[in-house]
C-alpha cells in the first residue's frame, strides 16, 4: 500500500519509544516470552477519522517487527477497521504497543474532531474552510497539524514565522501610523502575504475593511452576519474568519453568517478515539 511515511524522524520515534521503555520491559523479560513469535492488530472499537498510523508502523518496524499500514491517516474508519499489522517477537510488540496505540488514539481524535468541524461548515456554505490554531501541547505540533489535514482542515498557522496576523497588541505599539499607511507598508514589505487583522468589534473591523482577511474574535453568529452585510455595503473584498468558540456544534451556523474561514481550537481538546488491541501467537 502506499502511504505517506512518519512525519517524525526515526530518532523521535525512537525517543518516544524509549520514554515508555527506559531500561526494558521488566514483566516481559521476567515471565521468559521476549523470543516468542506474535502478532498485535490494531482496529476502530469506534468510528473514527484515522491518523498517525504511519507513525505507529514505524515504531513497531524500529521495534524490529514486520510491520504494515491498513488504514492510512485520512481514512474514514467504520467500526472494525484493521488500521495496522505488525508480526514479531513478544518483547518487540510490547515494546512498542502502549506507544504506538496512544499516538494513534490521540492523532485520531483530533482528526475526527476536525472533520465533524468540517463538515458542520460545509452545511452552512460548501466552500467554508476550517483551520486549526497553534494552540497545541508545546512539541507536537507536527503531529497535531497532521492531524487537521485528515480531517480536512487547514492549519491557521504553524508559526509567527509565517504569516501577517497584525493582533491589537501590535497595533498598541505601531503610534500615530494611520490604517491605510500600516496595510501599504506592510505590502510594500512582503509583497507575497495575505495581511490577516484581529479584530473585536463591527467599528473595527469597518476601520481595517481593506485588510485581506479580518479576524472576528470572539464574535456572535449575528454580529458575524452584521460585519458581513456591513463589508458587503463598503464593497470590501476582506475575508470574514470567525475566531474563538467554534466548535462542531455552530461552526454550521457562523459558517452561513458569512464567515468564510473558521479557526478553531476545540480538536486540540478533543477526546482520543479508541483503538482495540489484539494479540495472537504466530502461526
Amino acid at each position: 500500500m502506499n502511504y505517506n511515511p512518519s512525519i517524525l524522524s526515526d530518532h523521535e520515534l525512537h525517543q518516544l519509544l524509549a520514554e515508555d521503555v527506559p531500561f526494558g520491559d521488566l514483566t516481559t523479560d521476567s515471565l521468559g516470552i521476549a523470543a516468542r513469535s506474535g502478532v498485535i492488530r490494531f482496529f476502530a472499537r469506534d468510528p473514527m477519522v484515522v491518523c498517525g498510523t504511519e507513525e505507529a508502523v514505524r515504531m513497531f518496524q524500529l521495534c524490529g517487527t514486520e510491520a504494515h499500514l491498513c488504514a492510512s491517516s485520512g481514512t474514514a474508519a467504520p467500526t472494525e477497521t484493521l488500521l495496522l499489522e505488525a508480526r514479531g517477537s513478544a518483547g518487540a510488540l510490547h515494546r512498542g504497543w502502549k506507544t504506538a496505540q496512544t499516538l494513534v488514539e490521540w492523532c485520531s481524535g483530533v482528526a475526527s474532531s476536525a472533520a465533524g468541524i468540517v463538515a458542520a461548515a460545509r452545511r452552512g456554505d460548501a466552500a467554508a474552510m476550517v483551520a486549526g490554531t497553534r494552540k497545541n501541547v508545546p512539541g507536537n505540533r507536527r503531529l497535531a497539524s497532521k492531524a487537521f489535514r485528515a480531517g480536512g482542515a487547514v492549519m491557521h498557522r504553524n508559526g509567527l514565522s509565517e504569516t501577517l496576523l497584525i493582533f491589537a497588541e501590535h497595533r498598541l505599539f505601531l503610534g500615530e501610523e494611520s490604517v491605510a499607511e500600516t496595510l501599504a507598508r506592510l505590502r510594500r514589505q512582503c509583497p507575497e502575504k495575505r495581511i490577516v487583522v484581529e479584530v473585536a468589534s463591527l467599528e473595527e473591523a469597518l476601520l481595517w475593511a481593506n485588510a485581506d482577511v479580518l479576524q472576528l474574535e470572539k464574535f456572535t453568529v449575528q454580529s458575524v452576519a452584521a460585519v458581513a452585510a456591513a463589508l458587503a455595503i463598503k464593497n470590501s473584498h476582506a475575508v470574514l474568519a470567525a475566531a474563538g468558540g467554534i466548535h462542531v456544534h455552530n461552526a454550521e451556523d457562523y459558517a452561513r453568517a458569512g464567515a468564510h474561514l473558521l479557526i478553531t481550537t476545540a480538536p486540540h481538546l478533543a477526546p482520543p478515539r479508541d483503538v482495540q488491541v489484539r494479540f495472537e501467537l504466530a502461526n
